[in-house]
């Protein structure tokens, strides 16, 4: 399937089932390369309740949540997490991909439009984010988008027993720094 028809819109309800398979299918894949969700997760009440939750914190501007779709096919999720307005007006990217979609240019697509969102839509200036330094694949991903290393933390992130460092990126938004209240 081409990734011409990717589409991505807000996390709702409506999505906890296909969620939930999406994250069940690609459990071991994930938890392979980022940190582990807690096992209770993978029920669909867990996952319900993670919904109601991105709302909440959707509506108080504190985190803004995305499903990714080919196809009306769940591919993976991207977010913008822990928004902080006043004294920085930045926040934290993360994503996830499922294994069939990798190295497809998904992700790159989808943090491109999500930059734009963000400095187009919610007015957010600076985005950071964290890849494993063994994950060059999301370190592409990164650089591809205009986030650039600012630091590195040595042994600080434990997956599956074993310790790995993690880079730091930031990617700005070209224009002056400046404040902005949170979207009405």
């Amino acid at each position: 399937m081409s990734t011409d028809d990717l589409s991505w819109r807000q996390l709702e309800d409506v999505d906890a089932a296909q969620l939930l398979a999406f994250e069940l299918q690609h459990r071991a894949f994930f938890e392979a390369r980022i940190n582990a969700r807690a096992p209770s997760y993978y029920r669909l009440e867990a996952v319900r309740a993670s919904l109601d939750e991105a709302r909440a914190q959707r509506l108080a501007d504190q985190a803004y949540g995305f499903v990714l779709q080919l196809g009306g096919e769940i591919v993976g999720r991207i977010n913008l997490t822990a928004v902080q307005r006043q004294h920085f007006n930045r926040a934290q990217l993360g994503y996830r991909i499922g294994e069939p979609w990798q190295g497809r240019g998904i992700a790159s697509r989808a943090v491109a439009q999500l930059l734009q969102r963000a400095r187009a839509e919610l007015g957010l200036w600076r985005i950071e984010a964290v890849a494993r330094a063994g994950n060059l694949g999301s370190v592409r991903v990164l650089e591809r988008n205009g986030f650039t290393p600012y630091g590195r933390t040595a042994q600080s992130m434990c997956i599956q027993g074993e310790w790995h460092d993690q880079i730091l990126f930031e990617w700005r938004s070209g224009e002056a720094p400046h404040l902005q209240p949170a979207p009405v």
